[in-house]
């Protein structure tokens, strides 16, 4: 029977079910490698490879709906352009929460922490915003403009400038691979580690799961420029990539974030001693109750009074 409308009603598929058991299994073989478990670890890694398998071939079924079938028409993309947005916006909030709890602890130091943040025992051995941090950043930011530049060859006359679209995407992918190995690298040669107070634990926390975020979105990349020199895509019909360059984005802009707070506000450049601000606020209260000195507020012409 013939369909007489512009949506995409989709086809049987095994993937999201195959998907589902084998995330459900990932964090099984995790608990049963922390407790002990014989064959949980190569339970765990098996369970990877069959995950990244089957993405693959969920992935090309997709591609063969689009490129090959063309059952994409403008509306099942704009339905797409709305789900991306979604999904970005979900993640948005996934490092929002992080995000709250730095905000927690840095403006509410508890006595644990000394009333400090950083802590004290941490001050010396936190990174200096202005070495490896800020070249990260110059990587990361350099790489959103590649992308920009590759998207802006994809929409304009696509027959001439197809090689340079190539070739700025390579720089792309290029220069995310460049940023995860300066990571590790930090990582590597890092004093502390998660395990020394909350400033390490968020700081791990914030900056592991965005270098996750990192290498999601190097393979992304890596995906667009197979499909950009098979060809798969058009001027106006680039959905794939676009995708790729919004989340790229978000990922530069999360890691604006995280320099800004973890690395700058977070180091001993501004280091707040909230131990100092509330001892000389009990000692001026303390001076003021010793010569008896009292706010008065129903003096309204002369304001406040002592």
């Amino acid at each position: 029977m013939r369909n007489y409308h512009t949506w995409h009603i989709v086809t049987y598929s095994p993937w999201p079910f195959f998907v589902s058991v084998i995330l459900f299994s990932i964090p099984l073989s995790l608990v049963g490698f922390f407790k002990g478990i014989v064959f949980s670890l190569f339970c765990f890694y098996f369970s990877l490879f069959l995950l990244i398998y089957v993405i693959f071939l969920w992935f090309n079924d997709i591609i063969i709906e689009s490129a090959g079938e063309g059952y994409h028409t403008e509306s099942v993309q704009w339905n797409l352009n709305y789900g991306m947005i979604l999904f970005i916006f979900s993640e948005v909030m996934f490092f929002v929460g992080f995000f709250w709890s730095f905000f927690w602890l840095g403006f509410a130091p508890s006595i644990e922490l000394n009333l400090t943040w950083p802590p004290n025992d941490l001050q010396e051995l936190i990174f200096d915003p202005f070495e490896i941090p800020f070249l990260n950043t110059i990587i990361l930011l350099t790489s959103g403009a590649t992308i920009t530049i590759t998207h802006y060859y994809i929409k304009s006359d696509f027959t001439e400038s197809f090689d340079e679209s190539i070739k700025y995407l390579i720089i792309t992918l290029f220069l995310a691979v460049l940023f995860i190995f300066i990571q590790l690298f930090e990582y590597f040669t890092a004093p502390f580690d998660i395990s020394d107070g909350a400033y390490a634990s968020v700081f791990y926390i914030c900056t592991g799961f965005h270098g996750f975020h990192v290498i999601i979105g190097s393979i992304f990349i890596f995906v667009m420029l197979l499909r950009l020199m098979k060809s798969h895509f058009s001027r106006m019909h680039h959905f794939g990539f676009e995708a790729a360059s919004w989340y790229w984005h978000f990922v530069d802009v999360v890691w604006l974030f995280l320099y800004v707070l973890i690395y700058y506000w977070g180091s001993d450049l501004v280091h707040l001693d909230y131990n100092n601000i509330f001892v000389s606020i009990n000692e001026t209260l303390n001076y003021m109750y010793s010569n008896n000195m009292s706010f008065n507020f129903n003096d309204r012409s002369s304001g406040i009074t002592f």
